[in-house]
């Protein structure tokens, strides 16, 4: 467990995954996704997963390329992972609001397997 936490622990990881998921996209684009999130901690949350051969940076072209992020062949090994959490977390959302539908802004609602 302690591997795999601090693989895919921290506050965005598995959101980011969940992005990536369902395509590449560049650095300000996941910005504008996740607008609660600095650029500083987007920045290292995309490191971490890199350095664990999770995600891959793209550079599109010479400077100033625009660089996209990518799930690796590795990081779609944690897809089923990411499926689970997010549909327990719909429910988890149903259960403390009383049935109620969950806030827009914190559903994820697409499938990612």
């Amino acid at each position: 467990m302690a591997a795999a936490f601090a693989a895919i622990g921290g506050k965005w990881k598995l959101t980011l995954l969940y992005w990536l998921a369902h395509g590449e996209c560049h650095f300000a684009g996941l910005r504008r996704r996740g607008t609660p999130i600095t650029a500083k901690v987007l920045a290292e949350q995309l490191r971490e997963l890199e350095a664990d051969g999770l995600v891959e940076r793209v550079v599109t072209g010479p400077v100033p390329a625009r660089v996209l992020y990518r799930l690796t062949p590795y990081g779609t090994t944690l897809l089923p992972v990411v499926e689970g959490v997010r549909v327990w977390g719909e429910a988890h959302l149903r259960h403390t609001r009383g049935g109620t539908a969950p806030d827009p802004a914190m559903s994820c609602t697409d499938a990612v397997v």
